[in-house]
């Protein structure tokens, strides 16, 4: 058993060192006066609680956390608090039920986030995450029949540096971070026209309707993400409309590219390139998007770290939505699927974010759908067959 000995101590290093400790800063938790009682006393009821804090989370774990806060004051309790607001259902997909406050909370935490990534993802995190936004790698993805795909759309979320996460972030931060995006959306319009609408105006004609949509739900409100709404909160359309920018909603900021066909590889190009320039525009103005090592690009929710980014497809699965393998199929592809108003209609999308590179995710997605669709076709035969298409693990 290792057995850690009393480091040496020097005269001088000892006379000196309650100076050089009076300029370290001091810890955040140290300014707070939070009338708490102990950890055990503070703990949380997850008796039936169903989301992935929940099942993470012991006493243990959250004695650890207890007296931490980050510099800009996130405490443990704010970043569980979505898991308590909404502690899920029983059946269905597990949400994650937390959110970070600000970058830091990823590392004073890293205990608890790591786990939760890992579980939520089914990941295990390594030493770095890569990207590649290299969109001529992507195989197919435009060569779906058209016949089954309606439409696809890809999201990536982004958080900007030196600011808090919107679950905390001021006033002040909130209109800082409206600004940026003001002035670097301005320049993206340049190469890529476009404008940006504040949501406090609600009078944008054909936008209306989807501005009405990101009303905010309860539960943003409950987690403080809908604080003030809508101040600050803003919508760039590109002038064809198949690119939006949403500005301090869920995240600093969400581009999502649409396409009413079923071509995903112009959509993933699309925001490949935008994103790009964002980057670039964002780091000129000494603001640059966060990025962890080990986590990659890192936004509020731990669902969506790694690239944050969300590939969707919408595709017609009426045999295989009835099919009682259909779950396992989905979770050796590494998708997900939710029924949608249309009869028939499913929205399938990839359940990692990190892990895999922004290419290797929508390859994931595009190989996946195409086998479903396969599935489905082989489902209309008589007495069709699909054990010999079941795919191995991803």
């Amino acid at each position: 058993m290792w057995k850690a000995t009393r480091p040496v101590e020097y005269p001088l290093e000892a006379k000196y060192r309650p100076v050089l400790e009076s300029f370290l800063p001091k810890d955040p938790m140290s300014l707070f006066n939070l009338k708490r009682l102990s950890p055990k006393e503070e703990f949380p009821n997850l008796e039936r609680n169903y989301t992935c804090m929940g099942q993470i989370l012991t006493l243990n774990m959250y004695t650890r956390q207890f007296n931490r806060a980050t510099e800009a004051g996130v405490i443990f309790d704010d970043v569980i608090r979505p898991g308590l607001e909404d502690p899920g259902q029983l059946s269905g997909p597990v949400k994650v039920g937390c959110v970070a406050g600000d970058a830091q909370s990823y590392i004073l935490f890293c205990d608890f986030f790591d786990r939760v990534i890992e579980a939520y993802q089914g990941y295990k995190i390594t030493n770095s995450q890569n990207s590649d936004f290299n969109f001529d790698n992507l195989k197919g993805g435009d060569d779906f029949d058209s016949m089954y795909v309606e439409r696809c759309e890809v999201r990536i979320s982004r958080s900007v540096e030196d600011f808090s996460f919107p679950t905390h972030c001021s006033r002040g931060e909130r209109r800082r971070l409206f600004s940026l995006a003001k002035k670097a959306l301005s320049q993206l319009g340049e190469e890529f026209p476009g404008c940006l609408y504040s949501l406090e105006e609600r009078t944008q004609g054909n936008l209306g309707e989807v501005l009405t949509a990101q009303i905010p739900s309860a539960l943003m409100i409950k987690n403080g993400v809908a604080r003030d709404w809508p101040d600050a909160r803003a919508l760039w359309v590109s002038k064809d409309g198949n690119l939006v920018v949403w500005v301090n909603i869920e995240d600093h900021l969400q581009l999502v590219s649409r396409q009413t066909n079923s071509n995903i590889k112009e959509a993933f190009e699309r925001v490949c390139v935008n994103v790009l320039k964002l980057e670039e525009l964002y780091k000129k103005m000494r603001h640059p998007f966060v990025w962890k090592e080990h986590l990659g690009w890192v936004v509020s929710s731990p669902g969506d770290v790694g690239t944050g980014l969300r590939a969707s497809i919408w595709v017609k699965l009426q045999h295989l939505s009835q099919h009682k393998r259909l779950n396992n199929i989905l979770e050796r592809l590494r998708l997900r699927m939710e029924s949608t108003e249309s009869s028939g209609v499913y929205k399938v999308y990839n359940i990692p974010t990190i892990g895999f590179t922004e290419v290797e995710l929508v390859q994931l997605l595009v190989d996946g759908v195409k086998l479903l669709i396969v599935m489905e076709k082989k489902l209309q035969e008589p007495d069709g067959s699909i054990d010999h298409l079941v795919p191995a693990q991803k």
